[in-house]
């Protein structure tokens, strides 16, 4: 191994080496400022797409640029973690926002941005119709999320993760609280609509992806938070869905997650494809359990006629063994406290 190799110099002078060449300069300016698309980067930049791709392949390979696969699709965006991810924030700290190259660059990813944009709303106005009435079978929305804020309020959220995001909500809600925050879903189309959210809230730090939530992406230990907001009733095994969770989190970490209590609204089955008809509290509580987390607390939210139950877990601490206490441990909104 070279000396350079030795004190790291290696690692930095192949993202240096990356980095330094217009065009590759340019795809990491445009990352920077969100998840992109192959198709939207040749778009933009006039180039081939051998091109592109070639550049693209050396900036991830350099450690600067991810690579994210969604079915046939492929996206790129800014190094999460690593040396990379520092260096990369350093380059691009360098370059002047009046450069004419990158403003011209920048008018161009507004525009497809407006198209994304526009496509994800036609999205959701056509489906629209669904989500207004199923939020009407239960509590308000704004009081679940406030209940989940104030279950995590504790402490500092971290890097945080969003099991089936959806149209991206609770990225929207816990995103300006967390260090990272990811949000995975399975549907191409609600990951439009999550992308076209966040990025006109303008929260940076958030980043949606494709995935399958039995078969995380990540390495064990990766989040200090993994909600899983009314997701479960869809899952054809919920059991398998909280343990891979329950994988990604790290010591102390915490999981959260949201759905209706049992109920008999057949028709969520017939015309939603709720898979569940709601959880019991100690169904969930038990799966938690199982996957090898403490319970510490279970909040029950009434609603007319769907109940909303919040459960929270936690990823005990290595010399630690899981425990539950029913007494300490459930609570209602209404009622009971």
């Amino acid at each position: 191994m070279s000396e350079a190799d030795e004190n790291g110099m290696g690692e930095i002078l192949t993202a240096m080496r990356a980095a330094a060449e217009p065009s590759r300069l340019r795809l990491l300016s445009l990352c920077a400022q969100g998840t992109l698309a192959v198709s939207e980067l040749v778009e933009i930049l006039g180039q081939s797409q051998p091109s592109v791709s070639r550049h693209l392949k050396l900036l991830c390979d350099a450690g600067l640029l991810e690579r994210i696969r969604e079915g046939a699709w492929v996206f790129y965006r800014l190094a999460a973690h690593g040396a990379g991810s520092a260096m990369v924030r350093q380059i691009l700290g360098l370059v002047s926002a009046a450069d004419p190259v990158l403003s011209r660059d920048n008018v161009r990813l507004a525009a497809i941005r407006q198209a994304r944009g526009q496509a994800a709303a036609a999205y959701f106005g056509a489906n629209a119709a669904h989500w207004a009435e199923l939020r009407s079978l239960h509590i308000a929305e704004k009081d679940v999320e406030a209940a989940l804020t104030d279950l995590l309020g504790d402490r500092p959220i971290g890097d945080l993760l969003d099991v089936g995001t959806g149209t991206g909500r609770m990225l929207e809600v816990l995103g300006p609280l967390a260090s990272s925050a990811e949000g995975l879903d399975a549907s191409r189309e609600m990951l439009a609509v999550a992308r076209s959210r966040i990025e006109a809230a303008g929260l940076r730090n958030c980043l949606v992806r494709q995935a399958d939530m039995y078969h995380l992406p990540f390495d064990d230990g990766r989040f200090d938070v993994v909600t899983i907001h009314q997701v479960l009733h869809f899952a054809e095994d919920a059991t398998a869905a909280i343990a891979e969770a329950a994988r990604v989190l790290r010591p102390l970490g915490r999981l959260a997650v949201v759905d209706f209590a049992p109920h008999g609204l057949e028709s969520l089955r017939s015309e939603h494809n709720h898979r569940r008809l709601g959880f019991a509290a100690d169904e969930v509580a038990a799966w938690c359990r199982q996957a090898g987390l403490t319970v510490r607390r279970i909040l029950s939210l009434p609603g007319d006629p769907l109940t909303v139950t919040l459960w929270l877990a936690a990823r005990p601490a290595a010399d630690a063994s899981p425990i539950f206490d029913p007494s300490i441990a459930i609570y209602a909104r209404k009622g009971d406290a």
